[in-house]
């Protein structure tokens, strides 16, 4: 099956995901987590994650996380590449790899999701939310602007869960998806990428992310990330600029739409951009694909 085909079955039914490649790491008390990102922990209650950013010294964006309060003084954060085992060199146990990370995400996955665990714990799982069922934790989130879920199960059981939840798909169209699908679905998504839009440069204004930061703390303005709708026409020399970082063909939208940085100036949605390549583009609001989040926060069951 192709990348396309994986991609409109996540949104029409349900996509089944392997993310096991990312870093995932233990603190034991939040003091020094508290240093490390942006989001203000204490507000966190036991089976409650959230997204936050790792900002280098100077205030850049260095990678962003998720972090999930397992009890009062566990938690684990998980990130997008095990590389950023250094930055927690000595205040953190590096359990990389001990967890498969399966993510289920379309309209239907809290149906098949239902089938695996019992109804009355999908029906009750809130957004940002996590539970755990014996050695299996079941978190409410995902990276598709779909319903969606991400399961974390001790490798050794991995397979048999993956299976479980295919056997509990049949009469779902669900198909398992490559990081491929997932990169497109992210992209309509308005979703950020490490080493894309997160390039170690820019700060978390500059990639519309400044309500993460917690603490007040402000920051300059110098490029702003948006949305891009490119053509095949080339563009006058003489619009405002913008540089592609990450763009497909749009499975949903059948165009084809990038992220990007402009000029702030630029950045209003309908204005014309000479890309890097002399292709037109225009601005657009991001995300593309429900501007308004409803479909992640949507009723389960």
């Amino acid at each position: 099956m192709s990348a396309v085909e994986e991609h409109l079955a996540t949104r029409r039914s349900a996509g089944l995901f392997d993310f096991s490649f990312m870093g995932l790491y233990e603190f034991s008390g939040s003091r020094e987590l508290q240093k490390l990102q942006t989001r203000r922990l204490q507000d966190l209650e036991a089976g409650q994650l959230v997204y936050t950013l790792l900002l280098n010294e100077d205030g850049s964006v260095f990678n962003d996380a998720t972090v999930w309060r397992l009890d009062a003084e566990r938690w684990w954060v998980f990130t997008g590449r095990r590389s950023d085992t250094a930055r927690f060199r000595g205040i953190a146990r590096d359990r990389s790899g001990e967890y498969a990370i399966m993510a289920l995400q379309g309209p239907a996955s809290a149906r098949i999701l239902a089938r695996v665990i019992a109804s009355e714990i999908v029906r009750a799982l809130g957004y940002f939310r996590f539970v755990t069922l014996g050695s299996v934790l079941v978190g409410r989130l995902g990276y598709s602007s779909e319903l969606g879920y991400e399961l974390l199960v001790p490798r050794p059981e991995s397979k048999r869960l993956w299976q479980s939840v295919l056997d509990a798909s049949r009469e779902d169209g669900l198909r398992e998806c490559s990081f491929d699908a997932a990169n497109s679905l992210r992209i309509e998504s308005g979703y950020l990428l490490f080493d894309r839009e997160i390039d170690g440069r820019a700060n978390p204004r500059e990639l519309g992310l400044e309500r993460l930061v917690s603490n007040g703390q402000r920051f300059p303005l110098s490029r702003q990330l948006i949305g891009l709708e490119i053509t095949d026409q080339p563009a006058p020399a003489t619009l405002p600029a913008a540089r592609v970082t990450s763009e497909c063909f749009s499975p949903t939208l059948r165009t084809q739409i990038a992220l990007g940085f402009s000029a702030p100036q630029a950045a209003a949605p309908g204005t014309e951009l000479r890309l890097d390549d002399g292709r037109l583009a225009r601005a657009v609001r991001l995300p593309f694909y429900d501007p308004d989040r409803r479909r992640p926060r949507a009723a389960p069951l």
